[in-house]
């Protein structure tokens, strides 16, 4: 199922995505005892996902509204937590990382040995379409990062990799978008990582059981048209289930949060010299089963 969060006449709710049809089921009508937020609807469970499937057959006209009449928005507008963030996660990555001069984190080792979690403030979370800001970091070094996010269901502490999968409840689309000046310079990444707008997030929440084997699905950023990054989530040195286990070692991860998985090849500053964001530039991010992600950057 394909959850999304929209607008229209400037009420938000949440809704299923008729693919077919192109439409979006508005479930404030089709089903208006469910939650009228996402992260509420997850945090409800297989209860309101029941509820949703049998909404989803409805034939009440005023129910269905045509994508072109709504405003898609960010499936999470506004995160209850910040957003969790991995860096460093693909091989080839982790190496241009390393040799472009902007890890201030960079050791003896080009590959970490343990994931790198790092997050992004919850006022980072802009929509499909909407402007990213670069005009706000002052050091002109905007970059982008498409990147697979896993949406947590049943929340918990101690998860085992064993069982990590059974807390999944679906995945979308981050652009995990940085000033990289900012992250070098203050050595560490949260500021370059968190100005306003810097998390294109969506279009839709995608359950698990849509997506099937993760795995095999493939992450890919253009930039005005240019492929710039293009790998599977197989890649990744550290899996989903790795990464659920570190989190909740000590931490209880609770519905509705939301984990970025990192980022491949092929970012700005893997360039000579690094090809930075600029106003009008269109950034394109698309990943298998999940749907297409564009922003522009002014």
């Amino acid at each position: 199922m394909k959850l999304a969060t929209f607008s229209q006449r400037s009420r938000t709710r949440i809704g299923i995505l008729d693919e077919q049809a192109g439409e979006i089921i508005d479930l404030s009508i089709a089903a208006p005892k469910l939650p009228t937020d996402m992260t509420a609807f997850v945090e409800a469970g297989d209860r309101a996902l029941k509820a949703a499937e049998k909404a989803s057959r409805t034939r009440n006209k005023e129910a269905r509204l045509k994508l072109s009449r709504v405003r898609i928005r960010a499936p999470f507008p506004e995160p209850r937590r910040n957003i969790l963030c991995v860096g460093k996660n693909y091989y080839d990555h982790a190496l241009e990382f390393d040799k472009s001069g902007f890890d201030a984190t960079a050791g003896a080792s080009a590959i970490p040995d343990l994931p790198i979690i790092f997050t992004k403030a919850p006022s980072t979370v802009i929509g499909p379409g909407d402007p990213v800001p670069g005009y706000l970091d002052p050091t002109k070094s905007v970059d982008y990062e498409v990147e697979l996010a896993v949406v947590i269901g049943t929340g918990g502490r101690g998860i085992s990799k064993r069982n990590a999968f059974k807390h999944v409840y679906g995945y979308t689309i981050v652009n995990d978008v940085t000033a990289r000046h900012l992250q070098a310079n203050h050595k560490q990444w949260f500021l370059g990582k968190s100005i306003d707008g810097f998390c294109p997030m969506g279009p839709w929440l995608v359950t698990a059981d849509e997506v099937g084997n993760v795995k095999k699905i493939r992450v890919e950023s253009k930039v005005n048209g240019e492929v710039r990054q293009s790998a599977l989530v197989k890649d990744l040195i550290f899996d989903i289930p790795t990464l659920i286990a570190t989190l909740s070692k000590g931490m209880t991860l609770q519905p509705g949060d939301i984990i970025a998985t990192g980022t491949p090849a092929g970012v700005g500053i893997g360039f000579k010299p690094p090809k930075f964001l600029k106003k009008g530039d269109v950034v394109t991010l698309t990943i298998d089963r999940l749907g297409v992600l564009e922003n522009t950057v002014v």
